[in-house]
């Protein structure tokens, strides 16, 4: 008695190289992080997102779904990091992870 089940799934095999029906394509993590400005203003941050997504457009989108301002800049050692206006941390992740950018477990949120 033999079993041949194993012989084509590698169980402990990485899942990152699989697509869930396109769902998640991003290599690396993403990095979401806070800046304090002056007084009560804050800046995030998201870093690390796959260079096949135009960051102009989902800059455009977050700015109409979370109802602030934001820009991509060109950092020195990041490359380029989109910017908002406001603590947008948690909203990005799930935004992110609802269309489908990145999974869950590639988001990493830092900050205070």
């Amino acid at each position: 008695m033999s079993i041949e089940n194993l012989n084509n799934l590698d169980p402990f095999a990485d899942d990152i190289g699989n697509d869930e029906a396109g769902v998640g394509k991003q290599e690396g993590f993403i990095h979401l992080r806070v800046q304090q400005r002056n007084g009560r203003k804050t800046l995030t941050t998201i870093q690390g997102i796959s260079p096949e997504y135009d960051l102009k457009k989902l800059v455009k989108a977050c700015k109409k779904e979370f109802a602030c301002n934001g820009c991509v800049v060109e950092h020195s050692e990041y490359g380029e990091v989109m910017q908002l206006q406001g603590d947008q941390r948690r909203n990005v992740a799930a935004f992110l992870a609802e269309t489908g950018i990145a999974r869950p477990e590639t988001i990493k949120v830092h900050g205070f």
